[in-house]
């Protein structure tokens, strides 16, 4: 059966579902083509499922550390049970939320598999069963991202864990092996530290989330470290092998030379792959890059006519808000008659370990890289009197400010609450005020805010 729409988004991310509404609101017959679970990833398997299993594990945390504040909590115990049970019952909230909403504006959701048939057609294999063939003028992929399996010898014989099935384990890993120090690796090695696993980080670089200055890459390290998290910086996993009752064995070369982990469990967090393979995109004239993310130009248009990428299939950075900010591009642009695209946008993001590391604009590396005149101001976190107050002084901030005009260039806070600070310098980079605005400016005491009061006095 063929049936005609105006708009059809392949996929029911971040970016699909407020789409979808905009688009049947305007009057424009529009179908969302999912094959698993509305919500894409963030709300099934990335930000909502992991954000509520790190309030759980931080709790952990608080509860060890009730003495420090003249507080005995006795013995603590952690369910993993209960704990997958809460992070489930958020999930379908969200997911059903996400349904309704759909339906009331009159979005037809159709669940199965999409793929092109030609450059306005798409053939879904229905989950009930069945075929049929869709067409429209216009059609939006919005398919995301999944973990990524690493090509390592041995790997097919031992069970590995990615960051969806891990929210999914019953118990506290005994010994928890997590391959990759990016954000996905360092938020579920601190969390299962916080349950009670032993912990050891695999990285292949030279320091954890390489996008980092090397000085807050080195400050996270440390802090893992004091947790009780075993990093091993410029290790390269050789090979992976069954130990016995369960157990994988893993064989990694570092600056001592090669050395065996043994574990409970392995965690790959290392990287994400498109979900690209199954479109047949050929059959539509779009293409990918090497690496099978959508090519698009800074209005989100593939190299085919009417057909368009948001969110993750289509590379750069992995996060919600950006998906969210695709939409408002593409809504602007299709049904606003605006010229909005991705050029100059900042982009924010917090990494949700504890403490938050939250940064947005230029790195001082980056600024370097560009040949920028800079001037840098950083200070611990233990000169702020909020985090002394509530005994939680780990971290730094630093900021990047043009040498000329005086105009912010990059945050980071490392951090008490680091990407709710971030998000207080972003909106002062949004509004172009120079750094001294911060500086001069009257923050109620005591708060986290005022902390900006005496970074920016640094560069007097």
């Amino acid at each position: 059966m063929d049936e005609h729409y105006d708009a059809l988004i392949i996929g029911a991310g971040q970016a699909a579902k407020p789409l979808a509404i905009a688009l049947a609101e305007a009057g424009r017959k529009t179908a969302i083509i999912e094959r698993e679970h509305i919500g894409g990833t963030c709300v099934n398997e990335g930000c909502t499922p992991t954000k509520t299993m790190v309030a759980s594990a931080r709790v952990a945390a608080l509860a060890r550390r009730g003495a420090d504040y003249g507080v005995q909590t006795g013995t603590l115990e952690v369910d993993m049970r209960q704990v997958r049970q809460r992070k489930r019952a958020i999930i379908d909230e969200f997911r059903s939320g996400n349904q309704r909403a759909l339906e009331q504006a009159g979005v037809s959701v159709l669940m199965g598999e999409a793929s092109f048939k030609g450059p306005r057609a798409l053939e879904v294999r229905l989950k009930q069963g069945g075929q049929q063939t869709l067409h429209a003028e216009t059609i939006i992929i919005n398919t995301g991202a999944r973990p990524a399996r690493p090509n390592l010898p041995g790997l097919e014989r031992v069970p590995v864990l990615d960051s969806t099935s891990i929210m999914e384990l019953d118990h506290v890993p005994e010994h928890l092996l997590v391959l990759g120090g990016g954000y996905i690796g360092l938020e579920f090695g601190q969390m299962f530290r916080r349950f009670g696993s032993r912990v050891t980080l695999v990285q292949r670089g030279k320091q954890l989330l390489a996008r980092e200055d090397d000085d807050v890459a080195a400050a996270v390290a440390a802090i893992l470290r004091e947790d009780g998290i075993e990093v091993l910086l410029e290790s390269e996993a050789l090979g992976v092998e069954p130990a016995g009752e369960g157990h994988v064995q893993i064989r990694v070369r570092g600056p001592e030379g090669e050395r065996s982990l043994r574990g409970s469990h392995l965690l790959a967090a290392a990287g994400r792959t498109p979900n690209t393979d199954r479109l047949n995109l050929t059959a539509a004239g779009v293409a990918t890059d090497r690496h099978g993310y959508i090519t698009v130009n800074a209005r989100l248009q593939t190299s085919a006519a009417g057909i368009y990428a948001l969110g993750d299939v289509k590379g750069g950075p992995a996060f919600t808000h950006i998906s969210y900010d695709d939409y408002r591009i593409l809504k602007t642009n299709l049904l606003d008659g605006g010229e909005a695209t991705t050029e100059g946008r900042l982009v924010p993001y917090t990494v949700f370990i504890d403490p938050q590391l939250g940064r947005v604009g230029l790195s001082e590396q980056e600024a370097s890289a560009q040949g920028r005149r800079v001037r840098v101001a950083s200070m611990p976190m233990r000169y702020v009197a909020r985090a002394l107050e509530v005994d939680e002084t780990r971290g730094m901030m630093k900021a990047i400010v043009d040498a000329d005009d005086g105009q912010i260039l990059g945050f980071a806070c490392l951090g008490l609450e680091g990407g709710e600070i971030m998000s207080m310098v972003q909106l002062a980079m949004l509004g172009g005020l120079p750094y001294t605005r911060l500086r001069d400016a009257i923050f109620a005491h005591p708060t986290l805010a005022e902390a900006l009061n005496t970074l920016f006095s640094q560069l007097d």
